[in-house]
């Protein structure tokens, strides 16, 4: 007990000495937190404002067209002939599509994104292609989430004009249907042309029935493909133009680089009244 009250003491004393030494220099801490705020300040009203345009989506089951196949994947497997990808494995191929560095490039070809990608990221170079505005995009343009409870995918798209934002995010899907759906017609005539030689080329009644229903397969996937819009993913919630800025988040800013200048400046007092007992 006797120990542990001079031990105490000397804590207070300690703590006392600290508070001393911080109140001595309080105009410091003032004055630098201060500059440090308003340096903030005029980076936070000064920096480009960024906006955030979001649109969700949902994958679309397309189970229903071929369910009713039955054993007949392995058959069309040996023909050598897919029946499609089916259930999650569609949506992750639509994911792995709107994460993909290939689609980006395309679509910023398409939308002819490179000169305003490049103003954004800094001065022009001569010597820089579609490779860079891909990285650009996807660093501070491009966002796609997942989530994993629901399915439910969450395209964003971030830049300094909030109408183009809402229309790219609006537009980075609907051309991802238009893409994956002519890959599906494309795919079902081929199916559907070799099919047709095979049901030909065969004399054997069970087989041509076999093929007859994987043609009818294709025709239905054709059917799907060509009838909707919304061919990979349906459209739940639609890009808006936003009306609040994304960034910078000036308040937040202005309070971390007071805090700090205030933490440095009270860091430098101290050691500086270490340094005047020292010596």
């Amino acid at each position: 007990m006797t120990t542990s009250e001079p031990r105490d003491a000397q804590a207070d004393l300690d703590i006392f000495a600290v508070w001393e030494t911080l109140w001595s220099g309080r105009w410091l801490i003032i004055i630098v937190a201060g500059v440090f705020a308003a340096i903030s300040i005029a980076y936070a009203l000064l920096a480009t404002e960024w906006y955030q345009a979001e649109v969700v989506v949902a994958p679309v089951d397309k189970r229903g067209a071929t369910g009713s196949l039955g054993n007949l994947g392995s058959l069309a497997s040996m023909a050598g002939i897919s029946l499609g990808s089916l259930g999650g494995s569609a949506g992750q191929e639509a994911l792995a599509v709107l994460k993909s560095k290939g689609y980006a490039r395309q679509f910023i070809t398409d939308e002819q994104l490179m000169p305003a990608l490049f103003t954004q990221a800094g001065p022009f170079d001569d010597r820089q292609d579609v490779r860079d505005a891909v990285r650009i995009f996807d660093d501070k343009v491009r966002g796609v989430e997942q989530d994993r409870r629901t399915g439910l995918v969450t395209v964003t798209m971030t830049w300094t004009d909030p109408a183009r934002a809402a229309s790219w995010a609006n537009d980075f899907v609907r051309k991802l249907n238009d893409r994956m759906r002519e890959e599906a017609i494309r795919e079902a005539e081929r199916n559907l042309s070799y099919l047709n030689k095979e049901i030909a080329a065969t004399s054997v009644v069970a087989v041509q029935q076999s093929l007859g229903r994987v043609v009818e397969s294709e025709m239905q996937k054709m059917l799907m493909a060509r009838s909707s819009d919304e061919y990979a993913y349906k459209v739940i919630d639609a890009a808006i133009q936003p009306n609040r800025r994304y960034s910078p988040r000036r308040t937040l800013i202005v309070v971390i680089a007071t805090a700090i200048g205030g933490f440095l400046a009270a860091i430098f007092v101290l050691l500086r009244r270490v340094y005047a007992l020292r010596a």
